[in-house]
């Protein structure tokens, strides 16, 4: 995890706009920072927020190779398969940096290949000064962010986040400009005019939920026995937690105590051991006091071995951290600031004190294995795989975009085994009859697929999570009640739906909560909504409801008297 910026085209003074720009994202990489101008290319400047995570003496960005010292490559990104590409194409590299593929990559085959050869997450930015090209890049589900601002007069401004670009919008007042996250499984091509502005030549998309990757994968597909959907699960998921092991720092778990981060804490121990790292897995739980989530987590970590800490909010927590949460997610969506509460407050734990850097979640795989609730109403199994499809498309503005900002607001690097590549394109590929909630189980496959292993206890493995949608609660009040306490002291006169509509007819919040969260979100990034949120977070075929909360579902069964 590390920041990327660029700004190509502006005579404004470049130093003023790499004061007021560039260090916006200084909390995605804490260990070393650089930027570069050269003459060749005016009016552009290149820059780079580095955390340390492989190849820690030769690794920094922007990062220039003696064999193409033209041309410079900006990437936030981790390359699993950087060691096999190098032996499959016979590259000559320079640096033990895993992201150094895309240079052999993009010189040897181009910008296409490139992209669709790379197993991991990444957003990258080649700059190509004899060609006088720019190349941006972002991984298949967006794991990784990346934002892009264009004028109509030819200035190109990227960055990791759209922190770091709000700046640049400022300077570009009398120019129509849009700043936009760069969508996810696309790269781009811009020419640079001879005063640095650029031009948009070629928009690809080259990569769909469900598409069978196009590079060499680590399971070869003969080893898969057709219509074997259990056995292969579990060898598919397990490898994607293997090849996620690549780190020079401390590696550790999320863990809440539900099937997702069980089965992926389980597997890293599992790996860890076999690997003979040097030191003892970390898991980390959240809750407020007397939390369900704190105590099955307990159970889990028990089972596992693993060095456990417990982090316990307060109501007191989350009023502090409430508008630092919208303004490090950069969205006014209501159920994603509600989920991230949990993890941010976690995060500035595993921060403060511990020595984990490399942190592995649960987070894709009620999208790709039909988590959530409301797919026991699917009309057919087909809508429900349409409907699985449709979330993993847009991860990147909700769950993937929650994970990956409150983890890189504390510097750490996020790592989500279930949205590898090799494993999404099988599970999603299977008979869509097989993927749904059976017997009032979500994720029945998935649960089925480490039944006949020792990973975790039976009771474990098909037990129900009965936790909040909208985050981790107490046994007194969910926080759900004290968000709305909270937004309701916050803004004492009465909710009105007009005025609301009129101020923002897109997204229009229709409570005292949302509206709390939108005036908060204008004041660091206005008149963006519409660019950065299509529109809120809803579950599917449920009629009546007006609120995203999983309590407003019939099957969900939680302790009515948090209601």
């Amino acid at each position: 995890m590390c920041g990327i910026w660029a700004i190509f085209g502006t005579e404004s003074n470049m130093h003023s706009i790499c004061a007021r720009a560039f260090n916006k994202i200084e909390h995605r990489g804490p260990d070393a920072w650089r930027v570069e101008f050269d003459k060749q290319l005016k009016n552009c400047c290149i820059g780079f927020h580095r955390l340390t995570i492989v190849d820690c003496t030769y690794g920094m960005q922007p990062m220039r190779l003696h064999q193409f010292p033209h041309r410079a490559l900006l990437c936030n990104g981790e390359l699993y398969n950087c060691k096999e590409l190098k032996k499959e194409f016979e590259f000559n590299y320079e640096t033990f940096s895993d992201v150094e593929c895309i240079f052999h990559l993009y010189e040897k085959f181009g910008i296409e290949k490139c992209v669709r050869s790379l197993d991991g997450v990444f957003a990258f930015c080649i700059v190509d000064i004899p060609k006088r090209k720019v190349f941006l890049g972002r991984d298949p589900f967006g794991v990784r962010p990346l934002f892009r601002i264009i004028s109509d007069n030819g200035i190109l401004g990227v960055c990791s986040e759209a922190k770091g670009l709000v700046a640049i919008s400022a300077d570009l007042n009398g120019y129509k400009k849009k700043l936009e996250p760069f969508p996810p499984g696309t790269f781009e091509e811009y020419d640079l005019h001879p005063n640095g502005t650029a031009k948009l030549v070629r928009s690809e998309r080259y990569f769909n939920p469900g598409d069978k990757p196009s590079f060499t994968t680590f399971v070869p597909w003969e080893d898969l026995t057709s219509q074997a959907h259990e056995a292969n699960i579990r060898k598919l998921l397990t490898m994607a937690v293997k090849k996620r092991l690549m780190a020079d720092r401390r590696i550790g778990c999320l863990l809440s105590g539900g099937l997702d981060s069980s089965l992926v804490a389980a597997l890293v121990v599992q790996e860890a051991k076999k690997i003979n790292l040097p030191y003892k897995i970390q898991t980390f739980a959240i809750g407020m006091e007397g939390s369900p989530d704190l105590e099955k987590a307990q159970q889990v970590a028990k089972f596992l071995q693993t060095d456990h800490h417990e982090i316990v909010f307060s109501e007191e927590d989350v009023a502090r951290v409430l508008d630092d949460v919208i303004y490090t997610l950069e969205t006014p969506d209501i159920t994603t600031i509600r989920a991230s509460i949990g993890m941010y407050l976690i995060s500035k734990y595993i921060l403060d004190n511990t020595d984990s850097t490399v942190v592995f979640s649960g987070e894709g795989a009620d999208e790709v294995a039909q988590g959530y609730i409301y797919f026991r109403d699917a009309p057919t199994a087909q809508d429900a795989h349409e409907d699985s499809i449709r979330l993993l498309k847009q991860i990147y503005m909700f769950d993937g975009l929650r994970a990956d900002r409150t983890m890189a607001a504390q510097s750490l690097e996020l790592r989500v085994p279930f949205l590898d590549l090799q494993f999404t394109n099988y599970y999603l590929n299977v008979d869509p009859e097989l993927k749904q909630p059976k017997d009032g189980v979500e994720k029945f496959l998935l649960r089925s697929a480490f039944s006949g292993s020792d990973l975790l206890p039976h009771d474990i493995l098909w037990r129900h999570k009965e936790a909040f949608s909208d985050g981790v609660a107490s046994k007194k009040k969910s926080l759900f009640v004290i968000l709305q306490e909270i937004t309701d002291k916050r803004m004492p006169e009465p909710f009105d739906a007009d005025k609301a509509r009129k101020k923002y007819p897109h997204c229009t919040p229709t409570t005292k909560e949302s509206l709390y969260y939108r005036e908060v979100f204008e004041k660091s990034y206005p008149n963006q909504a519409e660019s950065f949120l299509p529109y809120f977070w809803m579950p599917r075929w449920v009629e009546g409801i007006t609120d995203p909360s999983a309590r407003f579902i019939k099957h969900y069964a939680a302790d009515p008297e948090q209601q």
